[in-house]
């Protein structure tokens, strides 16, 4: 998908009412019977492109963090060690994510997931966030889950995190000030130019962008739509989209585990 034009978000803009920052009205909700995975919004071709994996780029990835799962780094034990040769004790488990950590008290993806288990269990520094490492352990556990149904606990301990993700989502915010849900809720399956708006769920990620021509996190994405609003955009990994994170994940509840996804 290309960046939004400026002429065209100016227009949705106009269209969408006042201006000031402050959460939008939560006029438009999905309920399950329209609620689609991004990936009916995509061309055939890209589709097709998506289930192949053996033409699916994203599944070097995979195959990378398959890899480094079976490594042993000097002392330390593998990821396998724990969790199975062929990972098969995290089957599902990206499907929960994020959730928040126990120990810590703090709202985890899977990404902060792996990094625990790396300064926690394996005496391992942590791996950057969006480092090319990370990124395919995670898609690689995300794959594991594959075609299984989101389901996010958003209760107890987990409610204000979901709570400051939603309100995001309803938030509008830069110069051209739009909320997420300007573009995913209320105008979706609609064309902004050449690009058909999807609904914005997070189930295909870590997912291989044409235009990045890489693969890249959900909270790259995040970022890549604050920026195409002119909006500040917050660090990769950072605590707010972490909990927006968590209520596209609530939001997409049902829909399949797709890791890695094909977008354009």
């Amino acid at each position: 998908m290309r960046s939004l034009g400026a002429a065209a978000l100016l227009l949705l803009a106009a269209c969408s009412g006042s201006r000031g920052e402050g959460p939008a009205p939560e006029r438009t909700t999905l309920p399950d019977e329209v609620k689609q995975t991004g990936t009916a919004f995509l061309q055939p071709e890209t589709r097709a492109l998506q289930e192949d994996d053996f033409a699916n780029p994203g599944m070097l990835w995979v195959d990378r963090g398959r890899s480094l799962f079976r490594e042993t780094i000097g002392q330390s034990k593998s990821c396998a060690a724990c969790h199975g040769e062929d990972g098969s004790e995290l089957d599902g488990a990206a499907a929960h994510y994020p959730q928040v950590d126990e120990e810590s008290g703090e709202l985890v993806n899977l990404e902060g997931r792996i990094n625990l288990c790396r300064t926690r269990h394996q005496g391992l520094e942590p791996l950057d966030y969006e480092s090319d490492p990370l990124l395919a352990l995670t898609t690689y556990v995300a794959h594991l889950s594959k075609g299984t149904p989101m389901s996010v606990d958003v209760s107890g301990a987990a409610a204000p995190f979901y709570n400051q993700g939603r309100d995001y989502f309803f938030t509008k915010r830069g110069q051209f000030n739009l909320a997420c849900s300007q573009c995913h809720n209320e105008h979706w399956g609609e064309k902004l130019r050449g690009d058909t708006i999807s609904q914005g769920h997070g189930n295909s990620f870590p997912a291989y962008r044409l235009e990045w021509q890489t693969l890249g996190s959900l909270h790259r994405r995040l970022s890549d739509c604050d920026a195409g609003v002119r909006a500040e955009p917050y660090p990769l990994g950072s605590d707010i989209y972490t909990a927006v994170e968590l209520y596209l994940a609530k939001r997409a509840e049902g829909l399949p585990v797709e890791t890695p996804g094909i977008r354009r």
